[in-house]
């Protein structure tokens, strides 16, 4: 009786963990990956543990064999004087012309890269992860017109984003 009834908590709970999307958040189409790629600035993100007290964060992308990308998240951390690395690859979770990928860092574990909002001449980016923790503004250049940054800072906040807890990054 008790099986019966942790099964479906269980399935539930595994489904729920591999959700790639925030509930309610949808992935830009129209993608083009080959223009997606080179290097992009982080404006502002939600804080996390990997990329905690860095600046000057750039990520990089480029194009793999495979027709996955390599990924190379590069940060300045001021504390210690040294620059910080992380190195990782992203592979698309369906279509090529949707912004829904995943990414990872640590071998089998990936985590969702979802583009939800994009520039159409690709000089910005507003990035989800897999869940509303995760957030990220990226732009071409190491700044932004404010008022690009005040609608994208909207923006994640109309779709359930703590957008007032973004970090600022300098560069």
């Amino acid at each position: 009786m008790i099986a019966r009834n942790w099964l479906p908590a269980l399935l539930s709970l595994i489904v729920t963990a591999c959700a790639q999307i925030p509930e309610g958040v949808v992935a830009v189409d129209d993608f083009d990956a080959g223009r997606y790629l080179g290097t992009w600035y982080e404006i502002a993100r939600l804080d996390h543990r990997f990329e905690r007290g860095l600046t000057r964060v750039t990520a990089t992308y480029a194009a793999r064999a495979d027709g996955g990308i390599d990924v190379v998240n590069r940060g300045f951390d001021a504390a210690a004087g040294v620059w910080r690395e992380a190195r990782g690859k992203a592979r698309f979770v369906g279509s090529r012309d949707v912004g829904e990928l995943e990414v990872s860092f640590f071998g089998p574990f990936y985590g969702g890269y979802n583009v939800i909002e994009l520039a159409p001449d690709y000089t910005y980016s507003l990035v989800a992860g897999p869940s509303r923790s995760y957030l990220w503004i990226l732009a071409r250049q190491p700044n932004l017109p404010g008022e690009v940054v005040d609608r994208l800072v909207a923006r994640a906040r109309d779709l359930g984003f703590a957008a007032d807890q973004l970090i600022f990054v300098r560069h």
